[in-house]
């Protein structure tokens, strides 16, 4: 059988795995169910790609970023490993392609949303495939504990049970120990007989890397005006960038700021339409445009190595977030800043967070009942019942503010009484009327309708049978046109009944899982509500001490929160600079030392730790760079010759 390691250097040309890669993949291997913690950048893709090759079947790999499906897929392909993902936007025909290219073993790695699971299509499926592991990646979504918890991800458990016996690996890059346990016990599995037991499970192979990021400086500037820190920030750091902010809005306008100020910047946010998103993460990626302003719907799964700052000018209200997002920044391993800019204004803004996440119990009831009203759903009526959810007119009509209904709203789906959709993407939709004859026939289109039936008939099947969904994006793209002229041209020949045409909309669902109670009898348990509220508020009162606590290193703070100890300073956080001792060697003094000793060591001999001497330094600033270096394993000295690992 081909070893891990041949795999690895088949494939992706290395000798080794590094950190803890090895471990986790020689675990799951064996069939155990298994944990993998790993910061961003540990490689945590290597650990269920190596040994999906290794093992007969289909490995699954459920994620939630779309843009990661595609991007690892087509990476995949390009080695030669046979890779596919199931993703909206796929026709229903597809799909079943992929899924039979499972059953029949033309696929070694498949990448599903959790979404997908619970369709009755996956599922009858996946009962004929031969599926070597399953593989969750963000698996802290599992967790009710965790900060980003995804109901969706609670379908992973039961499709173990079509599955007895196959092993899970689960991967993530930010998780509490509460966490940990909490994903241990939502995917556990009962191997005795392969039968399905909740109450009972083997424990899970629980890996750790270590989360310390050294090449990576933590800062908090405290600052009155967030504009004038970031420019000043962006001018003195060079390199690529992102800027994290909370709203849409702000994406636009700080990106507006940066370029008044000779910046090259744009925005991006899940508001945009996929060609436009797809378009400034490319020129973002090939360095067209240095820094990317965007909510947090940017980052996850973009593999751009060389990012040297990370700039947060509205504060997360985890510090599980703030860690993954600072963390996109230096992950090839040199020098990088990830910086919070924080005020008084942030610490009160988090605080109403909790209040507007958590509205009062009174007031949750209170849009439930309003819900009926707005849909005219008698007590003891409505269940099963499915409406699309204009917030702004419900707001408008009952008087609420949009944040606190959505709030209301997400516990009462936790809850049980409905199940609430937030703005499910439904993608545009086209039929032709006439037969393909008469399309044929038609003399009086335009040039550029011409050309956007031509890419309909060139991408998509069935056209003259049934709907088809479509991509207004890609079109755009295939035509060299925007996406909103193919939308005015699509709705055009929708009016001349050439075809028929349903526009994308982004709609929130709104579905009454039981029937309409009063208001009165609403339950909502200490778990769906106290409990939750309580983790809430200790995420957010974490943050804030991070922010806050300009006594303890930034680094260790961080480690700290994440259940690791660490016995040093790193040495260049805002805290730890700021409380350097007096005469202790500048950090830009320091690098200008280390770069010079490293110079002398590029030629790969062993020199005589004599040989020092013709570096024209200052012995204190020498004697700091020869330590540092030392502590880092950037050398190693041996019979009094040092030499550069």
């Amino acid at each position: 059988m081909t070893s891990y390691q041949d795999i690895l250097r088949q494939y992706w040309g290395y000798d080794d795995f590094r950190g803890i890669q090895r471990e986790i993949i020689e675990s799951i291997g064996s069939g155990h169910d298994t944990l993998g913690l790993m910061p961003t950048g540990g490689g945590k893709s290597i650990t269920f790609q190596v040994p999906a090759l290794s093992k007969e079947g289909t490995c699954i790999v459920i994620t939630p970023l779309i843009a990661l499906m595609k991007d690892q897929v087509e990476n995949l392909r390009r080695r030669g490993i046979r890779a596919a993902a199931i993703y909206s936007g796929l026709t229903r025909e597809e799909i079943v392609i992929t899924l039979e290219n499972c059953i029949f073993g033309a696929v070694k790695i498949l990448y599903v949303s959790p979404e997908r699971l619970s369709s009755e299509l996956f599922q009858t499926k996946l009962r004929h495939m031969h599926v070597s592991f399953i593989t969750v990646d963000e698996a802290h979504c599992i967790s009710q504990w965790g900060y980003d918890f995804r109901p969706s991800y609670l379908e992973i458990a039961k499709i173990r049970k079509f599955l007895p016996g196959i092993p899970v690996l689960a991967l993530t890059a930010t998780a509490t120990p509460q966490v940990v346990d909490d994903i241990c016990d939502k995917l556990s599995r009962n191997v005795e007989c392969g039968m399905w037991n909740e109450n009972s499970h083997i424990p899970f192979n629980v890996f750790r890397m270590s989360f310390e990021r050294r090449n990576l400086a933590y800062v908090v500037r405290q600052t009155t005006d967030k504009r004038e820190q970031l420019i000043h920030i962006l001018q003195n750091v060079k390199g690529t960038a992102i800027v994290y902010t909370r709203s849409r809005r702000r994406t636009k306008e700080f990106a507006e700021l940066l370029n008044e100020a000779g910046i090259s910047a744009t925005f991006y946010h899940a508001g945009l339409d996929t060609a436009t998103k797809d378009e400034r993460q490319i020129a973002w990626q090939n360095d067209k445009t240095r820094v990317m302003v965007a909510t947090n719907a940017f980052g996850m799964g973009i593999d751009k190595p060389d990012v040297r700052v990370v700039i947060h000018v509205d504060c997360p209200d985890s510090v599980e977030a703030y860690f993954q997002e600072a963390g996109r920044a230096g992950r090839d391993g040199q020098k990088a800043y990830a910086v919070l800019l924080y005020n008084d204004a942030d610490h009160r803004k988090l605080e109403k967070r909790i209040s507007d996440t958590f509205p009062e119990k009174d007031f949750i009831r209170e849009v439930y009942e309003h819900l009926a009203y707005f849909y005219q759903i008698g007590v003891g009526s409505g269940y099963n019942h499915t409406f699309e959810f204009n917030i702004d007119k419900f707001c408008h009509t009952f008087r609420h503010f949009p944040i606190q209904v959505d709030s209301a709203l997400k516990i009462l789906n936790r809850a049980g009484y409905i199940e609430y959709t937030e703005e499910q993407d439904n993608q545009a939709r086209v039929m032709f009327t006439v037969s393909r004859n008469e399309l044929y026939r038609l003399e009086n289109n335009t040039d550029n309708e011409e050309r956007v039936i031509t890419a309909l008939l060139r991408n998509y099947g069935g056209l003259f049978t049934d709907y088809n969904y479509i991509d207004e994006s890609f079109i755009a793209q295939q035509c060299g046109l925007q996406s909103q002229q193919v939308y005015l041209i699509l709705k055009n020949l929708s009016q001349r009944h050439i075809l028929h045409f349903i526009p994308q909309k982004k709609t929130p669902y709104i579905r009454y899982a039981q029937r309409r109670e009063d208001k009165e009898h609403i339950q909502l348990m200490p778990v769906i509500y106290e409990e939750r509220k309580a983790q809430f508020a200790e995420r957010i009162h974490a943050m804030i001490a991070y922010a806050t606590n300009d006594s303890v290193c930034r680094s260790r703070q961080l480690l700290r929160y994440f259940g690791e100890d660490n016995d040093h300073d790193c040495r260049q956080c805002d805290v730890c600079l700021s409380h350097r001792p007096e005469g202790m060697v500048s950090e830009p003094r320091l690098n200008e030392a280390m770069e010079k000793i490293l110079d002398l060591l590029d030629d790969g001999k062993p020199h005589p730790i004599t040989d020092l001497r013709d570096i024209q330094l200052p012995s204190d600033e020498l004697n700091a760079a020869i330590d540092y270096l030392f502590q880092e394993e950037y050398i190693r000295q041996d019979d009094g010759l040092l030499t550069r690992l």
